[in-house]
């Protein structure tokens, strides 16, 4: 299927965006003020060794201590990718490291949340064609490589040109190559293995030995492959670059690289990344039949519920939900490699009667995902009729790297409601009245929330007053968060009204008409410093800018007549004249 390769350059991040057959697979972000860390080589010393948890925390210079599984100081490359590694008998965490010794490893996965990076002793150098494991002797073939006479081929060139006491893995974009080309390329891993080593003797830990490459190095390397179309760059620096590597890399491949130019409009709006990506990040994402999904992300899991929304089918119940369901495990596919998601992910499809409809839904799963070429196990349906699945974490997700948790829900995705915020403001009223003997106070709240807490024609307001025996004036800010309630002023009832009401019979001011009036629509609200002030026939003055004249001043809100409906915007909205 066509693949084109499209890199955004801005001096603060670099975004690209992989892009098959017209859709939108891959998206990937380098940010200047956050590190990339997967791929580096540190120095490091171990600081603590946990048997109980079979690893170790190793020091290698960052915020936090890197994490070091027992597994993983004999860890193999990646298992979805290649062939079957030898693993040697697994040892305690104690036989392997001790505290205070220094240790060469390598960072496997991201910092992600509150937890550090994962390192591993199992060193990997990836080049284009071949990967050096200096660590480890051992000789394998990507598994994507279909063909088994162009494997046997391409293994018995590993055999002639391994260092010895060294591993070699031929990855995908080897095949057909030339033994020239897999020889430069690993002439190159092996110097640069002994610039580490040396860097290593010389060096204290902790330490960085190796940084690995920019996004667009790792583009050229890891993506842009003989099935890539076109590499397309919109800055002419680095697409410069982009042209020099290639020269190195793959002489043949520099004509696809284009660089974009056009200042009407930006190289991802003119292919409509930007909207790709946001809908990305929507919790529901629509279906083409008329179904959709809705995916929760929580600490431990991704869960996706599957709804058939729109879509009624034509025939029966049964062929709905399974049209539904394989349009589903498509999108589902498609949604997880976009958005990265990785961890155990449990899917809710539509219950299904028939056992080969199950199949064909967990089939038509297992293919989409063949494209993704992060590591995914499918377990299968469940008792409940689930299906269970996981995909390898090793970066964090496109939620985690342009999202942040809610400072107002924390992160629940939901906020409490106006009415239990109107409930909680009579509770946190009664409290400080019975706490102070000033007659009156002044509160502020949202003033979706002040309009409950005072209820109609002020019911409720002159309920609370009669519980406390207090004057309350109340205060409706579209500045606060619904949730807050601030108990602003308590004092004598003339000093409270002076701070609650911010005008008087008289006045003549500049408003701005912000909506008609609720249950009279010729009238128009407008608020000063959130104080409401309804404003006779400006209902059809909504977004204009008027002069009126306060007639009359209540507690909770003013009532007032226009005298210039066209003054323009010039003016000052608070201004009183005299």
């Amino acid at each position: 299927m066509p693949k084109e390769i499209l890199v955004n350059v801005e001096a603060a991040e670099t975004r690209a965006a992989v892009i098959e057959d017209g859709v939108l697979v891959d998206f990937l972000v380098e940010r200047a003020g956050h590190q990339r860390h997967v791929g580096n080589i540190y120095k490091g010393r171990v600081e603590n060794v946990l048997p109980g948890m079979e690893a170790a925390f190793i020091d290698i210079g960052l915020e936090k201590n890197a994490f070091l599984y027992a597994g993983d100081v004999i860890v193999s490359p990646d298992e979805r990718e290649f062939d079957d590694m030898p693993h040697e008998k697994a040892r305690s965490i104690r036989d392997l490291v001790r505290e205070g010794q220094e240790i060469i490893v390598q960072v496997a996965k991201e910092p992600i949340g509150t937890k550090g990076p994962r390192v591993v002793t199992h060193i990997t150098l990836p080049g284009k064609y071949v990967v050096l494991m200096p660590t480890v002797d051992y000789i394998g073939v990507s598994r994507r490589i279909p063909d088994e006479e162009e494997r046997a081929r391409l293994k018995a060139i590993a055999h002639s040109i391994k260092p010895k006491r060294m591993g070699l893995i031929v990855r995908t974009a080897a095949e057909s190559r030339d033994e020239k080309d897999l020889i430069q390329e690993l002439h190159f891993l092996i110097k640069l293995w002994r610039r580490i080593q040396s860097r290593s003797r010389r060096a204290k830990a902790p330490c960085l030995l190796h940084q690995d490459y920019d996004l667009i190095y790792r583009i050229i390397r890891d993506l842009f492959s003989e099935n890539a179309d076109t590499l397309i760059i919109d800055n002419a620096a680095e697409y410069g670059k982009a042209i020099e590597l290639l020269r190195i890399l793959s002489p043949h491949r520099a004509g696809r690289v284009k660089l974009y130019h056009n200042d009407g409009i930006s190289l991802f709006e003119a292919y409509g990344i930007e909207n790709e990506v946001d809908k990305a990040l929507r919790r529901k994402v629509w279906l083409d039949c008329g179904g959709y999904l809705i995916f929760d992300q929580t600490e431990a899991l991704l869960s996706i519920d599957v709804n058939t929304g729109r879509y009624i089918g034509s025939s029966n119940l049964a062929d709905t939900v399974l049209k539904t369901n394989l349009e589903a495990a498509t999108e589902i596919a498609h949604q997880l490699r976009l958005r990265n998601a990785g961890g155990i992910i449990i899917i809710d499809f539509i219950d299904m009667d028939s056992e080969e409809d199950r199949k064909k839904v967990l089939q038509r799963l297992e293919d989409a995902l063949r494209a993704d070429k992060t590591k995914t196990s499918i377990l299968g349906f469940t008792q409940l009729g689930l299906i269970e699945m996981t995909r390898k974490k090793t970066r964090p997700s496109l939620q985690d790297i342009l999202e942040r948790a809610c400072p107002y829900c924390d992160g629940r995705g939901r906020v409490l409601s106006e009415e239990t915020i109107a409930l909680r403001a009579e509770r946190e009223i009664k409290r400080v009245a019975r706490s102070t003997k000033k007659p009156a106070m002044l509160i502020e709240v949202h003033p979706t929330v002040a309009s409950l807490l005072i209820g109609t024609g002020g019911a409720n307001l002159a309920r609370v007053e009669q519980e406390t025996g207090k004057f309350i004036y109340v205060k409706g800010s579209i500045d606060m968060h619904v949730e807050d309630i601030d108990i602003a002023f308590v004092g004598t009832k003339e000093e409270v009204e002076a701070r609650a009401i911010p005008v008087k019979a008289g006045d003549v001011i500049d408003v701005e008409i912000e909506e008609p009036h609720a249950s009279n629509p010729r009238d128009g609200i407008c608020r000063l410093e959130g104080y409401i002030v309804d404003v006779e026939g400006g209902g059809a003055l909504v977004g204009s800018t008027a002069r009126v004249e306060i007639t009359r001043v209540f507690r909770t809100y003013a009532r007032a007549r226009l005298i210039d409906s066209a003054i323009g915007s010039g003016s000052d909205a608070n201004g009183v004249y005299a």
